[in-house]
Parts: structure tokens; C-alpha cells; sequence
């Protein structure tokens, strides 16, 4: 269970790989026609010409921005403008494997960018460890809200709620399990937003539950949404406070659950993502 938001993606306009073949004269046409004269030539030296022309203006068309028609961030029938997930050409944010990401733009899209890194962070396996939920506290959270909120946690992870997870009070799972808490992002919007704060909703889907043989907590899925409310401090964009609901669920699927040992080695295998636009 996390944040998250609309990731960049790049794309653009290529040939058609197609590869032309000539063939023997004769009785071998694989057309099984007779061979046209010189006019063919000329007829396909206009038809690439006229191929290329419309790539160009398909490629001006495409790059082409400020027009009334574009700039809104819906389009139509209410459906999410290509523009909502296009590039910026801001620099996102500064990654470092294994450390959670900083350094976002002070703008609405950096709130969302890290409001959708940030989501990842309070709904993991490792904010239940007493050893790591300072620390992550510290990195996410504003500095006036840092040791209100460690409290908080403290009380709402505690041993006895570790215990019904079947972890020990340390937040690890028994010798041969692994517990699983990571979320994926699906989208963020901005709900609110200022010079200094942002309140920014990112819906989520996410993987919970102990793989293992003996396990009585298998691992599930769940999708909810949070509500970060951002601040911008010194800077860069920090949490100020969350909260989550249930939802939006899309009706479960009748895919094949997996073992305990392949959700294990997928987990442990396959890393996550920096999230931003």
C-alpha cells in the first residue's frame, strides 16, 4: 500500500522494419505476375516521397504544444489528456539505488513524484521494524511532525499487532518465511495545492501477507488509495500527514496463485521502482 503517480515514458516514430527482397526474373514472381516495366520505379519513388511527408507532419503535428486544444488536462469524454503523462523535460527526482528518492521540482508534479515515492514507503515490510521506522521517518516526514508521528507508529506496530502478523517484535518473519508488504503506485492527482503544500491523492494496488510453507497469512493483493497532505521544507517536498481508504477495486481476476516459494523468490528478485512524471 503506497503512493504513487503517472510515470514518464518515451516513444516516438520509427520505420516499419519492413525489408524488400528481389526476387529472380521469370516463372519465380512470388506475386505471379509478369515484371512491370519502368513506370514502377517511378510510382514507388513517389510513394516513399509521399510516405515521408506524412511522417514529418505527423512528427510536427505530435511535438506541436500551447494550443487550446492540448493544454487542458482532460480531453475528451473526460478521459486523461496525453499531456497528463507525457515527459516535462523537468529533471524528476535524484535516485540513488536502495535510497529512498529527494531532490523533486517545486511544483505540483514533484508533489505528485514524491508523493507517489513516499506512498511505497509507509506501506512496507520495512516500516514495521522498530530498527528502520526512525530513520524512514526522518527522510519522509517534515522535521516539526518527526517525532509525533514516530509515536504514533510506535503504538500502532506494536508487539502485539507484529505478533498477528506473525512476525516477532522486531517486525521479521519466522526462519524460512518472507513477509511481504510493497505497493505500486497506479496514478496520483492533486487535489489541492500552493507555493508551500499540496494535498495529493495517489491510488494504489500492493502485495501483503507471509510466504511460506506453513504460512496462515498467504500473501494477497489489495488496492487503496492515499491522501498525502505535502509540504514544501527545506528544500524539497516532505509529508506533513496521510491517511488511506479502501479502493477503487477492479473485480479480481481468475489468475493462478503461485507458491509460497515462487511469491519468495519473485520478492526477493524483482526490485521496485522510483516513481515520477
Amino acid at each position: 500500500m503506497s503512493l504513487g503517480d503517472g510515470q514518464e515514458g518515451s516513444g516516438g516514430y520509427g520505420g516499419t522494419g519492413q525489408t524488400r527482397t528481389r526476387y529472380p526474373e521469370g516463372g519465380s514472381d512470388v506475386y505471379g505476375g509478369a515484371r512491370r516495366g519502368g513506370r514502377s520505379s517511378s510510382r514507388s519513388l513517389v510513394t516513399v516521397v509521399g510516405v515521408i511527408v506524412l511522417l514529418i507532419a505527423a512528427i510536427a503535428f505530435a511535438n506541436r504544444g500551447g494550443d487550446d486544444s492540448s493544454s487542458s488536462a482532460q480531453g475528451a469524454g473526460g478521459q486523461p489528456d496525453v499531456a497528463s503523462t507525457a515527459p516535462s523535460g523537468t529533471k524528476p527526482v535524484q535516485s540513488t539505488p536502495g535510497v529512498i528518492p529527494t531532490g523533486y521540482a517545486h511544483d505540483a508534479q514533484g508533489a505528485q513524484s514524491a508523493a507517489a515515492n513516499y506512498a511505497t514507503v509507509l506501506v512496507s515490510a520495512d516500516i514495521l521494524k522498530p530498527a528502520r521506522r526512525a530513520e524512514l521517518v526522518q527522510q519522509v516526514f517534515v522535521t516539526d511532525k518527526q517525532a509525533a508521528l514516530t509515536a504514533k507508529l510506535n503504538k500502532a506496530y506494536s508487539a502485539e499487532f507484529l505478533s498477528k502478523l506473525g512476525l516477532d517484535q522486531n517486525g521479521d518473519a519466522p526462519a524460512g518465511d518472507t513477509y511481504v508488504s510493497r505497493t505500486v503506485p497506479i496514478g496520483t492527482t492533486v487535489t489541492s495545492a500552493s507555493a508551500t503544500s499540496a494535498a495529493v491523492e495517489v491510488w494504489c494496488t500492493g502485495l501483503y501477507g507471509t510466504a511460506g510453507a506453513d504460512s496462515t497469512d498467504p500473501v494477497t493483493t489489495d488496492w487503496f488509495t492515499m491522501t498525502l497532505q505535502m509540504r514544501w521544507a527545506d528544500s524539497d517536498w516532505k509529508v506533513d500527514s496521510f491517511s488511506q481508504k479502501d479502493g477503487p477495486a477492479p473485480v479480481p481476476g481468475d489468475d493462478k496463485a503461485s507458491s509460497a516459494d515462487e511469491m519468495a523468490k519473485a520478492v526477493q528478485e524483482y526490485g521496485g521502482f522510483t516513481y515520477a512524471r
